[in-house]
């Protein structure tokens, strides 16, 4: 029987839809780990009990104690691309896997999963029981194939907009330290830039996915105290929750997606976001922002550099969020407001 399990919630559609407390009351589980960022808000919002863990869901069940009993729940943007999450992770993990895709109401055994308990679950949920074997790495050869794309939606990887889906089936290449377009995509110059800062990347372990982060719109929350420290994300909005804390009273977000998702998540936590941005954003989330909130576009240069040198101005100690934003926007004359929720 699958009672006690250890559900690992990838994404927040499962939070979004509700279909977390269905698969929680028909499965009954030990415990419920929260995998992402974004599913991380979505949970948070919803209220249900579980544990985060910024991990990517192969790592926590790596990690889980022996003989844990894993099981993978996820809703895929399409059946297509839900499987094929559900394969990456099984490829990565130490152990076999059993991944309820609510997209095509499939239950998955991975690996090995124990036939009875899978089917035991899929009757309980009224889905399909399903075998599979995943015995590769993500990659085949030197290529990354990133499937159920929709043309013309954003393509990440590690984060970071990379391009724009061309075809259903994005298919990416290393090459002399950096990316190329085999075929399904056409890159982002900028977006490639920024993913390679930090150092060459591996495709073959990278998160890759497409479409917007999350469908729905952040749950708007009251306004935290205006005196404290100022966090500064810069084009990684996945280390927002590692960044924040109770005495943060603003966040600087450096890059228009960046922003787009720090405006989201600190919505939800009470925190304004002091934007900047160079208007190349592509459509990941809705633009919601807490008040108190400043996005501006810079007026020469890169929101890179000027991000940075504008983050520079932080003050050591704790500071007033609304004094700081005032300053700072009558110091620069290479900005311009393009929203404010002040």
């Amino acid at each position: 029987m699958p009672d006690g399990c250890t559900i690992i919630a990838h994404g927040p559609e499962v939070f979004d839809t509700g279909e977390i407390v269905t698969v929680s009351e028909a499965l009954l589980p030990k415990e419920v780990i929260v995998a992402g960022v974004m599913a991380r808000t979505a949970a948070e919002e919803s209220g249900f009990p579980c544990r985060f863990n910024a991990r990517p869901p192969s790592l926590v069940v790596r990690h889980l104690p022996p003989g844990a009993d894993a099981w993978l729940l996820n809703r895929g943007k399409t059946p297509a691309s839900g499987e094929e999450f559900g394969r990456i992770v099984a490829s990565r993990s130490d152990r076999p896997l059993c991944h309820i895709e609510c997209s095509s109401r499939t239950v998955y055994g991975w690996n090995g999963a124990d036939p009875c308990r899978t089917r035991e679950a899929a009757r309980r949920l009224g889905f399909e029981a399903v075998f599979m074997t995943a015995d590769r790495r993500a990659g085949h050869g030197n290529t990354r194939e990133i499937r159920g794309c929709r043309p013309g939606e954003p393509v990440f990887t590690n984060g970071i907009v990379i391009g724009h889906a061309t075809a259903d089936t994005a298919v990416l290449a290393p090459e002399n330290g950096g990316i190329l377009a085999v075929s399904g995509i056409i890159l982002k110059d900028h977006g490639i830039e920024k993913l390679l800062r930090k150092g060459p990347v591996d495709l073959s372990r990278a998160w890759c996915k497409s479409g917007p982060v999350r469908s729905q719109a952040a749950h708007v929350a009251e306004r935290r105290s205006p005196v404290g420290h100022i966090a500064v994300i810069d084009h990684a909005a996945c280390d927002i929750y590692a960044q924040v804390n109770p005495g943060t009273c603003g966040v600087i977000s450096i890059g228009d997606d960046t922003t787009a998702v720090c405006g989201h998540i600190c919505a939800h936590l009470g925190i304004p976001v002091f934007g900047v941005t160079d208007g190349d954003a592509d459509t990941v989330v809705d633009h919601s922002c807490c008040e108190g909130s400043v996005i501006v576009e810079v007026t020469e240069g890169r929101d890179d550099e000027k991000g940075l040198e504008i983050a520079g101005t932080i003050p050591p100690a704790p500071c007033h969020w609304d004094c700081w934003v005032s300053s700072t926007l009558r110091s620069r004359p290479d900005i311009r407001i393009v929203r404010d929720a002040r």
